[in-house]
């Protein structure tokens, strides 16, 4: 089975999109929905994993000249493991990189704080809690 990874340039694909996000966030690791769905959608560009079904999320949304930030990046439980985190990355930094973005920065999850790192992103922070999960800002020069 191949897994498509894109950017949500349509509806049902933004919708996708945002049913990801709420299936991993919300539902899973108990975010509250108006948290989860901060009213910053209408200014990112989405992505989207899809094989039959939607399988992976991710938005970026430009928060300086130059500078892009990297949220909302989310894989199905069922779906960890297999590379779709990486192959979203991967299109959200060629994206960014097309845009003129030069550096990217990220509010990481602190368990999954290593896999950041596999992909070059650094840590630039203590520990805060966002959502009342731990963080730490991460960030990485394209």
């Amino acid at each position: 089975m191949s897994v498509d990874v894109r950017v949500a340039d349509g509806e049902a694909d933004r919708e996708a999109a945002l049913a990801v996000r709420r299936e991993v966030f919300v539902e899973e690791q108990g975010v509250p929905e108006d948290i989860e769905m901060d009213g910053k959608d209408d200014e990112a560009v989405h992505f989207v994993a899809v094989d039959d079904d939607p399988v992976g999320a991710a938005r970026l949304r430009e928060v300086d000249p130059d500078v892009g930030k990297v949220e909302r990046v989310a894989v199905v439980a069922d779906r960890r493991g297999e590379g779709l985190g990486r192959a979203l990355m991967d299109r959200l930094e060629a994206t960014a990189a097309d845009r003129g973005i030069d550096r990217l920065t990220m509010h990481a999850q602190t368990h999954v704080e290593g896999f950041y790192e596999r992909l070059g992103y650094e840590r630039t922070s203590d520990v805060f809690e966002e959502a009342g999960i731990d963080h730490v800002e991460m960030e990485k020069e394209l």
